[in-house]
C-alpha cells in the first residue's frame, strides 16, 4: 500500500524547517551551491582562524582580532539570512509552515541588494585595520571619514540584527541611540536627564573604543561562544547526538513513565550539542514523539515534555546558554564557577520534570513501550560511552586552571581523535569541513545579536542610565511599604515580569545583556549579591522560551505533535515552573544564596534538601497527585507549603513544613472515601510492543 501524501493534504515539515520557523538565532537561508561555495570557504577559514587564535593570539591586541572577527561574520549575515520582514508564525497561527514551505521551494540566494550591504561589511570593517594604531590614537578627536564609518557600521549592525532576530532588538537600540543624543533636552530635574552626545560623539564611541559594537558582547561571542559552537558541531558530527538520544531510550524502559524520563534525559544530554531550547525540542521530538504517542500522551501533553526538557538543556552544565559567558565575564571571574552556581538549581529543575512526569503518567495511565531494538544501556556506554570524554574534559581543563576557550578548543581536537572509533562518524576531511562551517554558521545570529546588544550596553554607561532606572524601579517598590523586605520582594517581582517580557521580544541574549545593565543595578541596591542577581536574569531570560504568548520552544513543539500551541504552552509551564520559583530563592534571603553553590557545605546541603521539598510540593500542587487524585483543598496547601519553603527562613520552613503536613493528613483521610479510591486493575492499560518507527 503506498503511502504517498494525499495531495490534499498539509505537507509535513522537516525538523530543519521548524527550527528555521521557531528559533531566533538560526541561518534562515538555504543557498545554492555556486554562493554555498563561497560562503562555506569563508566559514571554515573562520573557524580555522578561532582556533589559531586560542594557541598564537594577535600581537595587535583584542580589539584587533574583533575588527577581523565582525569583518568576515557581519558579511556572512547578509548573505546567509533574508532581508525580508518576518513576523514569527505563532503570533500567526494561520501561516504556520506556509513560510518554511515556500523557503524551501523558491530560490533563495542573495539579491544584489544583500551583495552590497555585505561589501559595505567588510569596507568598514577593514576601514580600521588600514592604519589600526592611527586609528585607535585619534578616538578622542575623529575624522569626518571615522563618523561616516562608524555611522554605516551601526546601521550595517542593527539591519544585521532585524534580519537575524527580528525588528525589537533594532528598534530598542535604536531608541537608546536617540536617548544618547537627545536625552540633554529632557527636564534636568527628570532622574532620566543627561548632557546628551553629539553625533560625532556617538558615532566615535561605539566604533572606535572598546564599547559599542566592539564591546564585552562582541568579546564574549568572538572567544567563547564561537568556540562552543563549533564543538557543538563536531559533536553532532561523531555521532554524539545519535549515542545520547539511544543511551536515554536504552536506559529508561518498562515503566508506565519511562517515556517521559527518556525524553527528560535525552533532551539534556542532547542539549550539550545544539545548544538551543528549541533547536532540541525539534530535534528530539522528531525521534521521541512517536514514543510517546504510543504511551498514551496527548499532543498537548507530549508537546510540553518536548520543550521543558529542551529548554532544561540550555539552563544546565556543562553548556549553558550562550549569556552564561557574558555572566563570567561580566563577575571576572571563570567560566566553570558560573556552572558551579548552576549545579543545584538544574538539579531542582530535574527533579520537578521527573516528578511531573511520574504524576502525569499515573494521573493519564500512559503505558511503557517496549521497542525491538535489544541494545542495552550498558553496551551502549561500553561501546559509544567516549563520547562524554570531551564533555568532562572541558569541565576537568578548566578546573586545573585553563581557560573556557582553551578548555573548549582542547575537547574539540579530542573529540575529533575520538570519532575514528566510529567507522560510520569518523571525522573525514569532508565531515570536518562541513563541521567547521556550521560552528560559524551557527554563531552569526549571536554575533549580531551581541554587536547590537553592545550599543545599549555603551549608552546605558556612557549615560548613567543603569543606575537612574535602578532607583525608579527601587521607588516604585517603596510605594507598597517602607519594610525593607517588602521592598525587596517587589523589586523581585517587578525585575522577573520585566525580563520575562523583555525576553518575548528578543533573543536570550539580548534579553539577558539588557536587563543586566538596567535591572540588575536595582536588585544590587538593596543588597542582592552580584551573581545571584546576574543568575536570577539569566534564568529568566531563558525561561521566556516557554513562556506565553510566544514561548518559541512550546510553538516549536506544538508543530511537532500537531497539538494546540497555547495549551502546550501551559503545560510546557507546568513541567518547568520550578525554574520559574527557584530563582526567588537565591535573591530573596542569605540562606538562598546557598543555592548557588556559595557558603558551607552544610548550608549546601540543607537548602537544597529544603527546596527539593518545595518543588515536590509544588509538582504536587500543579499534578494534583500524592499518594492518589489530590483535591483543591490539599493542592492548595501543597502550594502555600512550597512558597513557604522557597523562603527558607526557619520561620518560613517551619511555617512550610506545617502546611505540607496538613496537605498529607488530608489527603490520607480523603482518600478513604469512596470519590477517592485508586484506580481499579481493569483501568491499567497493558504495555504495547513498539514495531515500527525508531527507539
Amino acid at each position: 500500500m503506498s503511502m504517498a501524501q494525499s495531495p490534499s493534504e498539509p505537507r509535513q515539515r522537516t525538523a530543519e524547517e521548524l527550527v528555521a520557523e521557531f528559533e531566533q538565532e538560526r541561518p534562515a537561508r538555504r543557498l545554492s551551491p555556486r554562493v554555498s561555495g563561497p560562503v562555506s570557504a569563508v566559514c571554515a577559514a573562520m573557524s580555522v582562524f578561532a582556533f589559531w587564535v586560542v594557541f598564537f593570539p594577535v600581537a595587535k591586541g583584542g580589539q584587533y582580532y574583533l575588527t577581523v572577527f565582525l569583518a568576515a561574520t557581519l558579511p556572512l549575515v547578509f548573505l546567509t539570512h533574508r532581508g525580508t520582514v518576518r513576523v514569527p508564525a505563532v503570533l500567526l497561527p494561520w501561516r504556520r509552515g506556509r513560510g518554511a514551505a515556500e523557503g524551501a521551494a523558491r530560490r533563495d540566494d542573495p539579491g544584489w541588494w544583500d551583495w552590497l550591504l555585505a561589501v559595505s561589511a567588510i569596507a568598514v570593517c577593514v576601514y580600521p585595520l588600514l592604519e589600526f594604531d592611527a586609528f585607535i590614537e585619534r578616538r578622542q578627536l575623529p575624522t569626518s571619514l571615522d563618523v561616516v564609518a562608524g555611522i554605516v557600521l551601526i546601521v550595517l549592525v542593527l539591519e544585521a540584527c532585524r534580519r537575524t532576530t527580528g525588528w525589537i532588538l533594532p528598534a530598542f537600540c535604536a531608541a537608546f541611540l536617540l536617548y544618547a543624543h537627545y536625552g540633554g533636552l529632557l527636564p534636568y530635574d527628570w532622574s532620566l536627564a543627561h548632557g546628551g552626545f553629539d553625533v560625532d560623539a556617538i558615532a566615535a564611541h561605539f566604533f572606535m573604543g572598546t564599547d559599542g559594537v566592539y564591546g564585552v558582547p562582541l568579546n564574549v561571542a568572538a572567544t567563547y561562544i564561537v568556540l562552543f559552537t563549533i564543538f557543538g558541531a563536531v559533536l553532532e558530527a561523531s555521532g554524539a547526538g545519535k549515542f545520547f538520544i539511544d543511551l536515554s531510550f536504552a536506559a529508561f524502559r518498562g515503566s508506565r513513565s519511562a517515556p517521559g524520563r527518556t525524553v527528560t534525559a535525552a533532551g539534556f544530554l542532547l542539549g550539550t550539542v545544539s545548544g538551543s531550547g528549541t533547536a532540541t525540542a525539534v530535534s528530539l521530538g522528531s525521534v521521541a514523539w512517536p514514543v510517546l504517542r504510543r504511551a498514551g500522551y496527548s499532543r498537548e501533553q507530549g508537546g510540553g515534555v518536548l520543550a521543558a526538557a529542551g529548554i532544561g538543556a540550555i539552563l544546565s552544565p556543562p553548556t549553558l546558554g550562550a549569556a552564561a559567558f557574558i555572566i563570567a565575564d561580566y563577575l571576572r571571574q571563570s567560566y566553570l564557577t558560573v556552572l558551579l552556581y548552576a549545579l543545584v538549581p538544574t538539579l531542582l529543575y530535574y527533579l520537578g520534570i521527573l516528578l511531573a512526569v511520574e504524576i502525569d503518567s499515573r494521573k493519564h495511565r500512559t503505558r511503557p513501550v517496549v521497542g525491538e531494538r535489544g541494545t542495552s544501556a550498558l553496551r551502549l556506554l561500553g561501546r559509544f560511552g567516549y563520547h562524554f570524554l570531551s564533555l568532562f574534559m572541558i569541565v576537568g581543563f578548566m578546573a586545573v586552571g585553563l581557560p573556557p576557550f582553551k578548555a573548549v578548543a582542547y575537547a574539540t581536537v579530542l573529540q575529533f581523535l575520538l570519532s575514528f572509533l566510529d567507522a560510520r562518524h569518523r571525522m573525514t576531511p569532508r565531515r570536518l569541513y562541513a563541521a567547521l562551517v556550521e560552528g560559524i554558521r551557527s554563531v552569526l545570529p549571536v554575533v549580531a545579536t551581541c554587536a547590537a546588544a553592545g550599543i545599549i550596553v555603551a549608552v546605558v554607561t556612557q549615560t548613567g542610565l543603569g543606575l537612574n532606572l535602578a532607583s525608579v524601579i527601587v521607588d516604585a517598590a517603596a510605594v507598597f511599604g517602607d519594610n525593607a523586605t517588602v521592598q525587596l520582594v517587589v523589586t523581585v517581582l517587578f525585575a522577573a515580569l520585566s525580563v520575562s517580557l523583555l525576553g518575548l521580544a528578543v533573543p536570550v541574549t539580548a534579553s539577558f545583556i539588557i536587563a543586566a545593565v538596567i535591572i540588575a543595578p536595582a536588585l544590587l541596591s538593596l543588597g542582592v549579591a552580584t551573581h545571584e542577581a546576574y543568575m536570577f536574569i539569566f534564568y529568566y531570560a531563558v525561561l521566556s522560551e516557554v513562556s506565553p504568548p510566544t514561548a518559541l520552544a512550546a510553538a516549536a513543539a506544538a508543530a511537532v505533535t500537531g497539538g494546540n500551541p497555547m495549551r502546550t504552552m501551559v503545560a510546557t509551564w507546568k513541567y518547568s515552573l520550578p525554574a520559574f520559583l527557584v530563582p526567588f530563592a537565591f535573591v530573596l534571603t542569605d540562606n538562598g544564596g546557598q543555592l548557588l553553590g556559595t557558603g558551607s557545605l552544610s548550608g549546601i546541603v540543607w537548602t537544597t534538601a529544603v527546596s527539593a521539598l518545595a518543588v515536590a510540593a509544588l509538582a504536587a500542587a500543579t499534578g494534583g497527585r500524592i499518594v492518589g487524585p489530590a483535591g483543591p483543598v490539599e493542592r492548595t496547601l501543597c502550594a502555600v507549603a512550597a512558597l513557604c519553603l522557597l523562603y527558607l527562613e526557619p520561620v518560613a520552613i517551619t511555617a512550610g513544613l506545617v502546611a505540607l503536613a496538613c496537605a498529607v493528613g488530608v489527603h490520607l483521610v480523603l482518600r478513604r472515601h469512596p470519590s477517592r479510591a485508586p484506580a481499579t486493575a481493569d483501568e491499567v492499560c497493558t504495555a504495547p510492543t513498539l514495531t515500527e518507527g525508531r527507539l
